[in-house]
């Protein structure tokens, strides 16, 4: 039924990774790249785990959502260890200071390997103009922190986010605390202190406890070791291909509506043996009822897909020439080199 498409070995167009799709128009973004100042290799310190990374120019100004201490000012400086951190009080603003030119890179979780996708990451990327430019898999070590001289036995609440409550659910479940919700693991932890709240803990980071003088109770109390979560680094310009490194794309599309569109969407990147990580569907906000059937109540999704390959590959520009053919809306999100470290 999808036959190899002739041109795939033929058809060498200048088709690129920044080019948007949207009803049939195409946006065509690759100008930019030509403005874009040339990276310096500068960064031999980086090891070769995150090679997407090395050859980023030092000093720069990445922001991240939270206080100072938070995992994802970590992995920030984890990704750029020259980085000047740059912290914001919400996502928002962490997208808003990297367009506006307040920062020159966001570092921002996307999923984490026990609480799942951060959804609101994954529609915030649609309404800003940001590229992915690398990925950052880190490993959080959640621990339980209170003013110094409280015993565990005495407490009566646990502060921290969400997802790093849900990361600690069965352990903060037989301590028998309540739990509460806050902006941000390390802002947790300062506001205990800052306010001196007895017998509240927060669960947080050891450099959260360090910065802010509290007390470590009990370390590695999440649920499962196995707790890592993917941070993406975006930028206002895409990323030029680089060479001899294992690249990923990320991409949404929303469907035509049909028997088999996802079917054959999918079929777009496996007739060309490209191996996909990620498959994610969210309502689509703008029009949440597909086209003509309102009555029925039916969702319209968008589709969030990542997949091996670079776009510099020819079999990657003609997967999403093909896709193209059977979406009605396509955007490619970032093609970068993947993070490989094992844990």
């Amino acid at each position: 039924m999808f036959p190899r498409r002739k041109d795939d070995d033929e058809n060498k167009s200048n088709w690129t990774s920044w080019e948007l799709f949207g009803n049939g128009a195409k946006h065509n973004n690759a100008r930019r790249m030509n403005n874009a100042k040339a990276m310096s290799s500068t960064d031999e310190e980086i090891s070769n785990y995150l090679p997407g990374f090395k050859d980023c120019p030092r000093n720069l100004k990445v922001a991240y959502q939270g206080e100072p201490g938070a995992y994802s000012e970590a992995a920030a400086l984890t990704a750029y260890p020259d980085a000047e951190p740059f912290p914001c009080g919400v996502f928002e603003e962490a997208y808003e200071a990297t367009e506006s030119q307040k920062s020159d890179r966001s570092v921002l979780p996307f999923e984490n390997s026990l609480g799942g996708s951060i959804h609101k990451n994954y529609d915030l990327i649609l309404t800003h103009d940001l590229h992915v430019v690398g990925e950052v898999n880190f490993k959080v070590n959640h621990c339980l922190m209170a003013l110094p001289g409280t015993k565990k036995e005495n407490l009566t609440r646990a502060m921290s986010h969400p997802q790093a409550l849900a990361q600690c659910d069965d352990y903060l479940t037989r301590l028998g605390v309540i739990k509460e919700s806050a902006e941000d693991t390390a802002g947790s932890a300062k506001k205990i202190q800052e306010k001196k709240l007895e017998n509240v803990a927060a669960v947080a980071s050891e450099r959260a406890a360090t910065l802010y003088g509290m007390e470590i109770l009990d370390s590695k109390i999440q649920d499962d070791s196995s707790n890592v979560t993917r941070f993406l680094a975006l930028a206002r310009e895409p990323l030029p291909p680089k060479e001899g490194v294992p690249y990923k794309t990320s991409i949404v599309f929303a469907n035509k509506d049909g028997p088999g569109s996802l079917f054959k969407a999918l079929a777009c990147f496996a007739l060309r043996d490209i191996n996909l990580t990620k498959i994610e569907s969210r309502p689509l906000k703008t029009a949440p009822l597909a086209e003509g059937l309102q009555d029925s109540m039916q969702f319209q999704y968008l589709f969030y897909v990542d997949f091996e390959a670079s776009m510099a590959e020819e079999r990657a520009k003609n997967a999403l020439r093909n896709l193209q053919e059977q979406t009605s809306f396509l955007r490619v999100l970032g093609s970068y080199p993947k993070d490989v470290s094992k844990f």
